[in-house]
């Protein structure tokens, strides 16, 4: 009898998957499937994410495991990958129903990644000749999934794109192990500790924090002197300010003589314009994952991290759309289903109000701007006012965040009067401007975010052209500010614009073309990995390079290592591979040429740059044994990991704090390495969330268990 095996990402989006058929029978490591779209047998499988990685250089030769310079470029005649210990036994389940099934189905994430995932099991259990179809949707809930298992598409379609994410990974995994030995190996030989881990995305990023810190750092105040007028008029007073900004406060006084006013004198002038205008805004435009985050990390501090793991958890529960999205656009079907529950979605936001546009437009609406994936929206499984507030807090704000984007689609305007005033003090010209509130519209579903106060922006009284008024005019001293420094929020919106933060829809509108540096889905972890290097620390919110950070910086200034608008073309051109515009085998070379270039430039760029040495650190932690490779340096407790002190100079011992959600003592470390086992430890727990007890044992530098024999 032949097979469907329908091959999932995660337990949690198999188990979505089986909800939605008729019969789902759990077994060890699939669901077995009865449903009517199906007239053979069907079986629901999964992955833990990459089930699949590539091989570590000392796979390939056994002189690649030490970390020294005349070993480099370590390039591989061909990738080869390989399953994590940890993760066999559900590949040994997956591989043995891949070699059973008549057809695949591809059901990972929609996206790249999720092609890159699923094809590398298929690969790797030597599969990818069988047929397969490939299930694309935006949403976990049980009619979306039925309706994609109606509609599955051809899946040899998205092989490209499983080759853009396989190119990636690969570029990135040369990059990585190049030039951290690279610059590791040659920093040291400064006096600089290290390790320093360099990739393709992550480096060009830091060098984009460290360009702004380094502005901040080196600016130098300057005073500046502005025009005032204090003006008076029949119904009420204003301040307005001449255009022109001066460098002393002599240039201003000449000015002021030229036109013969005295400082702080009570002096006739006349309105020369006086405009009034009623203008209006829409509602911003629908959320993509970045303005999502952008939002969040600006009004409560979200980090960009945790709104994409929290709003990955209200997809996997079924309450918004597919959150890895680029894209800031629904399609006609979304904007009908979302009409059609206006009013729940009301309820569930608690706000009332008549609704205004109940068409589409296309500042939201456009059919041919979605390509795979729409903005994010709500499901339409909208929840109730007490079911909203049963949410966690984090859950709650951005669920409601995300619903009243989509409200404001649909409710008025906001609207405001603009007044220009223009006066003249002896032919010197001074202006004002305000806004007037009319009436609030979208903007009353968002809560009010807390304004400077903006003398643009003063209420000004009502004057006439030509009416005669008498001015006050001062000399106002100011001194220039620098740079602010970057929030998280804003690190999100420099990657996607390559360096160019801007966050009002007009201008990026203007830099539409721009390509960015990562993807919408890798952006949050590209800044995590920056922190877990130490590069960057962030407090309140406030991002800042770290000592580690700036050295790096110095050493690779002038390097493309340091250019992200390279590192956008080269996330251009994966995206041509993805179409099949580009190759893998162009894209590689590039990058071996490019590592190659800095293995010959980097030794004297290095030598030239003044650094700051540092001492070996050795941690909190006192040494816990010697180390058991390299017998020279010792193993330390390194804060996440317990690591060997001679890391620098080739050694790569480490062991994990946590195994299996066990925490692993100085004691279990000191046994492992002296004696090859440890005593009997309870608590581990299987990726099937079950308990079990076992010795570990070291073997061969890598650890493995020791169950107990049954009685």
């Amino acid at each position: 009898m032949s097979l469907v095996v329908i091959l999932a990402e995660k337990p949690s989006q198999a188990k979505s998957y089986a909800d939605a058929f008729s019969k789902a029978k759990k077994q060890d490591g699939y669901f077995e499937i009865e449903d009517s779209l199906f007239t053979s047998r069907a079986v629901i499988t999964w992955g833990f994410g990459h089930l699949v990685t590539l091989q570590e250089p000392h796979a390939y030769k056994p002189e690649w495991k030490k970390w020294k310079l005349d070993v480099l470029p370590i390039i591989p005649d061909s990738f080869r990958f390989t399953v994590p210990y940890d993760k066999r036994q559900q590949f040994g389940i997956v591989s043995r129903l891949l070699k059973e099934a008549s057809t695949i189905i591809v059901a990972t994430d929609s996206d790249r990644e999720g092609e890159n995932i699923a094809r590398s099991i298929i690969s790797h259990a030597g599969m990818s000749h069988k047929p397969s179809q490939r299930l694309w949707i935006n949403s976990l809930e049980k009619d979306a999934i039925r309706k994609g298992f109606e509609s599955l598409r051809e899946g040899s379609g998205y092989i490209p794109l499983y080759k853009e994410a396989q190119t990636r990974q690969m570029s990135d995994w040369l990059v990585g192990m190049n030039l951290s030995r690279l610059y590791t190996l040659l920093l040291q030989k400064k006096g600089v500790d290290g390790p320093f881990s360099v990739g393709r995305v992550q480096t060009p990023t830091l060098y984009m924090i460290w360009q702004r810190h380094h502005e901040i750092e080196h600016f130098k105040p300057e005073p500046y002197f502005d025009l005032e007028a204090d003006v008076k008029a029949d119904n009420g007073s204003f301040i307005a300010k001449h255009d022109k900004r001066f460098p002393s406060k002599e240039k201003a006084l000449e000015t002021l003589n030229k036109h013969r006013i005295e400082p702080t004198r009570l002096t006739e002038g006349v309105i020369t314009k006086a405009e009034k205008k009623k203008k209006k805004t829409q509602a911003p435009s629908l959320h993509s994952l970045s303005s999502l985050q952008a939002n969040l990390n600006r009004r409560f501090k979200y980090s960009p991290s945790a709104v994409l793991k929290t709003v990955q958890d209200l997809y996997e529960k079924k309450l918004v759309s597919y959150p890895r999205t680029d894209c800031t656009f629904i399609t006609r079907n979304e904007f009908n289903y979302l009409s059609n529950q206006l009013d729940k979605m009301k309820s569930g936001a608690g706000v009332e109000f008549e609704t205004y546009y109940s068409r589409p437009r296309p500042k939201y609406v456009q059919d041919s701007k979605v390509q795979e994936h729409y903005a994010i929206i709500p499901t339409k499984k909208v929840l109730k006012p007490e079911q909203v507030k049963a949410l966690a807090p984090k859950e709650r704000n951005i669920y409601l965040e995300i619903l009243r984007s989509v409200l404001a689609m649909f409710h008025d305007d906001y609207h405001f009067e603009e007044t220009k005033i223009e006066v003249s003090v002896n032919g010197l010209i001074f202006k004002a401007g305000g806004k007037v509130e009319i009436k609030k519209g979208w903007k009353s579903l968002f809560s009010e975010e807390k304004k400077t106060k903006d003398k643009d922006e003063q209420a000004l009284p009502l004057v006439q052209t030509g009416q005669s008024i008498q001015s006050s005019v001062d000399i106002k001293e100011g001194i220039t500010k620098p740079p602010k420094p970057y929030t998280e929020g804003n690190l999100i919106t420099m990657m996607k614009t390559a360096g160019k933060t801007v966050e009002d829809e007009k201008a990026q509108a203007i830099l539409k073309e721009t390509e960015g540096i990562g993807t919408e889905a890798t952006r949050a972890a590209i800044i995590e990995t920056l922190k877990k290097q130490e590069y960057i620390t962030i407090s309140k919110n406030i991002v800042s390079v770290t000592q580690k950070g700036i050295t790096l910086c110095q050493v690779i200034e002038g390097t493309l290592l340091s250019s992200p608008e390279m590192t956008a073309k080269w996330e251009a051109y994966l995206k041509k591979i993805g179409t099949e515009q580009g190759s893998q085998e162009a894209f590689i070379q590039n990058i071996q040429k490019f590592i190659t270039h800095l293995l010959e430039a980097a030794p004297q760029k290095i030598d030239n740059t003044p650094l700051q040495r540092t001492e070996k650190k050795m941690g909190a932690q006192e040494a816990v044994v010697l180390c058991p490779a390299c017998k020279k340096g010792h193993i330390i407790d390194r804060g996440k990991f317990y690591g060997c002190t001679d890391y620098a100079s080739g050694c790569k011992q480490t062991f994990p704090k946590v195994f299996l959600g066990k925490r692993l003592t100085p004691s279990q470390i000191k046994s492992l390495c002296q004696k090859g086992r440890t005593a009997l430890i309870k608590g581990f727990k299987s990726k099937a969330g079950k308990r079990f007890s076992a010795a570990l044992l070291f073997k061969e530098g890598k650890l493995e268990f020791d169950f107990p024999k049954a009685k």
